[in-house]
């Protein structure tokens, strides 16, 4: 059970309204507010440092808790929405999530302390189908990934589109043997997995799809095993940049010409991604599009609470790069 500013005064022997003096550092005597201090150690309380903007009911912070910071995708967005925040004369707080429930379940209880005026939120698949509407003290609109049907407003990609695309672009190119790595925690992965499925049937072809966590390390590890298969793919689609990042550190180790041996396609135009020789086949995502669109949502349910959720699909561009030109 949550310790609460009465807990304290009992503890302390004293009133309500002394804890909140000596806590704010109000008109006490030394030995009192030793007296309440040592009252909150002991009994864990926790003060609400937001108090005074409570009682405004303005806080005019944002939040915004997004899966791996490393991820250039996520520092992108998060770079237009802290624009979008300091246009509005609003503040934010940054939190990563490295894929991981009970950090996300640990940000959002600190969302709820902070009394945040909204929330910008990249869930993993299992946090996000948990999520309800209401359940929280404060909006939320999800980027880059799905919950359930009218819960949240969020901004997201057409992934399947996506995938789909760099599917027709490898089989227009020669490509037969087609494999994909995809991320295993976010509804994203999994929509990127469905459009990969779904083109490969259309062209009458077999899939192949694996899995792993959505970073550089598993990649290379899956990539690599997969790679070094008798049976390798000739080509692999990664459903990320920093996945795609480790499948060339794979294909490298395994001295496989690129895209002599493998071709490669995935998502997120990165610079290192046209600076490689060859460069990479992408997905360029919208990035700055989607941090802005959030904010908008945001700032719109803030003015209108009780409007229809709102689901805004954003389309990727294909840019085409050597990495994916039949030999």
């Amino acid at each position: 059970m949550s310790v609460g500013i009465r807990d304290v005064a009992r503890a302390a022997g004293v009133s309500t309204a002394t804890v909140s003096r000596a806590l704010g550092r109000g008109p006490v005597s030394d030995a009192l507010r030793e007296q309440v201090e040592a009252a909150v150690r002991a009994t864990g309380y926790r003060p609400n440092l937001s108090a005074r903007r409570l009682r405004s009911q303005a806080t005019q912070t944002i939040g915004l808790i997004v899966a791996d910071i490393r991820n250039p995708f996520f520092t992108a967005v998060s770079r237009a929405v802290e624009d979008a925040a300091y246009q509005a004369g609003m503040r934010v707080i940054l939190c990563n999530t490295d894929e991981d429930a009970e950090r996300e379940a640990l940000y959002l209880r600190l969302m709820q302390e902070e009394r945040v005026t909204g929330v910008i939120f990249a869930p993993t698949r299992a946090t996000a189908q948990a999520m309800r509407a209401g359940s929280l003290d404060f909006p939320v609109v999800l980027i880059d990934r799905s919950g359930p049907p009218g819960a949240h407003d969020s901004v997201v990609l057409d992934n399947a589109a996506a995938s789909a695309a760099l599917v027709d672009h490898l089989v227009a190119q020669g490509y037969a043997r087609i494999g994909g790595v995809f991320g295993s925690t976010s509804s994203t992965a999994q929509e990127r997995r469905a459009g990969y499925e779904a083109a490969m049937g259309r062209h009458g072809l077999e899939p192949a799809a694996r899995a792993c966590a959505p970073n550089a390390l598993a990649a290379e590890a899956e990539a690599g095993r997969w790679l070094a298969e008798d049976d390798r793919p000739e080509a692999l689609i990664l459903s990320n940049g920093l996945m795609l990042m480790g499948a060339v550190r794979a294909a490298r180790t395994l001295a496989l010409p690129i895209p002599g041996a493998l071709a490669l396609a995935g998502f997120d135009n990165e610079p290192w991604t046209e600076l490689l020789d060859p460069g990479l086949t992408v997905i360029e995502q919208p990035v700055a599009e989607i941090g802005a669109q959030a904010m908008s949502l945001l700032f719109d349910r803030l003015k209108s609470p009780d409007q229809p959720v709102r689901k805004v699909v954003l389309s990727g561009r294909t840019v085409l790069r050597g990495s994916t030109r039949k030999p």
